[in-house]
């Protein structure tokens, strides 16, 4: 036992000095290990700190170069700078003797004129003396004095030239209103041949042309209702008849004429006809429309050249292309005038710039859809003074009927430019104009009325039709509306015939699948 216990203790202290030995060892190594690597260290440091050095130093040499360039460049400038001061010392220097010489030159002059003027006024004094002499001899001869003789003389040169500037005036009278004739002739002559412009009498129908009779069917639809619902949202009647491959649109407004036959033209090209696309469609192409309203103004006032024009000007410009008065269409209307009037202006040395947009702008009183009750001359001046345009041709748009006093030559040209286009041979029908003036009360008398939405007049005014919204007017209510109109439109209007007044309430009902 004890031989184990003590090769116990040896093995376990020969562990124990083992481990201390390699601990020891191990130490030594890394110690050694540490100093190598610190030595590493260091010098890497010194090379590093040796490079950024290096660095500095030649950071430092290129920003004392480039300041040095700077500095002579700045130098270099100054030099200049004094070298130009100098040359303008000089050269002000030089003026300065120039002048003063001048400035003697100058005194010497001034010297021999106020000689020269004093020797003057001494022959004027010789001069007066001698004209006394002369007037006294004359006086003591004629028994007259000086005041008495020029009064006579006075009198008898005055009546004389009274006489000479009657006889005078009378014949250059007779020659300017001669030459005055000739000439406003002649101007007028002149414009009315530079300026050939097309006239274009509106019609109230239109034929649209169909492909096939087939189509016709399609059109009108199971029991009307595709028919009903484009002249429900157009206001256009429909008319189909006999007529091979043809169908007519009746209706007094060419807008509303326009857009049903587009409309139409897109549905029968596309092939689906039924009333929710014939609503789509009519929407899409109402805004169309709308959108070649405002080119037609834009190009027109591009054509005339017509700059700086308020954008709500140039949609009314554009609107005139579906607009007439007395059967002459508008827009080619007022684009003649225009044209005459920038002729005339030249003529007279006037600006034909501004003669040409007052021209333009003269009827577009004519244009906006709730006309209030003005005259439209004086609303157009009103919209011109409104979107900022001149003086001059807000008084040329008033003054054209004799609403307003003239204040500007600018003024009578338009007047007389709107007379001259009006009554060219065929360019207006004051019946198609009366015609559409009773189109349009009918409508406005039905729109009075409330819960009124739409109303459209058809069939060359023998029918009004009377949209109602369903949710503001019952059944009784489109009943009694229908009833007061014939009573309202027999008292207040004259036409031949009679007028059928339709009410429509329709009720939709719309949900969404989501």
């Amino acid at each position: 036992m004890l031989d184990i216990a003590y090769l116990v203790i040896s093995g376990v202290a020969g562990l124990v000095l083992g481990v201390i030995i390699t601990s020891t060892m191990l130490r030594k190594a890394v110690e050694k290990k540490s100093e190598k690597l610190l030595q590493e260290a260091k010098e890497k440091a010194e090379v590093y700190k040796k490079d950024k050095i290096i660095q500095a130093k030649e950071k430092f040499l290129q920003l004392k170069i480039e300041h040095e360039k700077v500095i002579n460049e700045k130098n270099s400038r100054i030099q200049q700078n004094e070298s130009r001061l100098k040359q303008k010392e000089s050269s002000i220097s030089q003026k300065l003797e120039e002048l003063q010489r001048k400035q003697k030159e100058v005194d010497s002059i001034r010297a021999n004129m106020d000689n020269q003027l004093e020797i003057i006024a001494n022959k004027q004094q010789n001069l007066d003396r001698a004209h006394k002499q002369q007037v006294e001899q004359l006086e003591a001869i004629s028994g007259l004095s000086a005041g008495e003789a020029k009064s006579q003389l006075n009198e008898t040169i005055l009546e004389e030239a009274k006489a000479d500037a009657q006889v005078y005036i009378a014949e250059i009278v007779d020659e300017a209103k001669l030459t005055a004739n000739q000439k406003a002739k002649k101007i007028v002559i002149e414009s009315i041949q530079r300026t050939a412009v097309e006239h274009a009498i509106e019609n109230t129908v239109s034929v649209f042309h169909l492909d096939s009779d087939e189509i016709k069917g399609r059109i009108i639809g199971r029991e009307g209702r595709n028919i009903r619902a484009i002249e429900s949202l157009t206001g256009i009647e429909i008319i189909i008849d006999d007529s091979p491959e043809a169908i007519i649109l009746s209706g007094f407004d060419p807008v509303r004429r326009e857009i049903a036959r587009l409309s139409l033209h897109k549905l029968v090209t596309d092939g689906r006809i039924h009333p929710a696309r014939i609503e789509e469609v009519v929407a899409k192409t109402r805004k169309q429309i709308e959108q070649e309203i405002v080119e037609t103004g834009k190009r027109t006032a591009i054509d005339l050249g017509i700059h700086n024009m308020h954008h709500e000007l140039i949609r009314m410009v554009g609107r005139m292309k579906y607009r007439s008065s007395y059967g002459q269409n508008l827009l080619q209307h007022s684009i003649e005038v225009a044209n005459l009037c920038a002729t005339m202006a030249a003529e007279l040395n006037l600006n034909p710039k501004i003669a040409k947009r007052a021209g333009l702008l003269h009827d577009i009183g004519k244009v906006p859809d709730n006309e209030p009750e003005h005259p439209h001359a004086i609303l157009g001046m009103k919209l011109a003074e409104k979107y900022k345009e001149k003086p001059d041709v807000i008084n040329a748009i008033g003054a054209h009927h004799d609403e307003v006093e003239m204040e500007s030559l600018i003024a009578p040209i338009v007047q007389v430019c709107d007379a001259i286009s009006g009554a060219r041979p065929g360019a207006r029908r004051e019946v198609a104009e009366a015609y559409i003036q009773r189109l349009n009360k009918l409508e406005e008398i039905a729109l009075n009325y409330p819960g009124v939405v739409k109303t459209y007049a058809i069939q060359a005014g023998r029918e009004l039709r009377v949209i109602v919204g369903a949710e503001k007017v019952s059944d009784e209510d489109a009943t009694k509306i229908s009833y007061d109109l014939s009573r309202k439109i027999q008292d207040e209007m004259t036409y031949p015939g009679q007028i059928k007044i339709t009410v429509i309430r329709e009720t939709r009902s719309i949900n969404y699948a989501k």
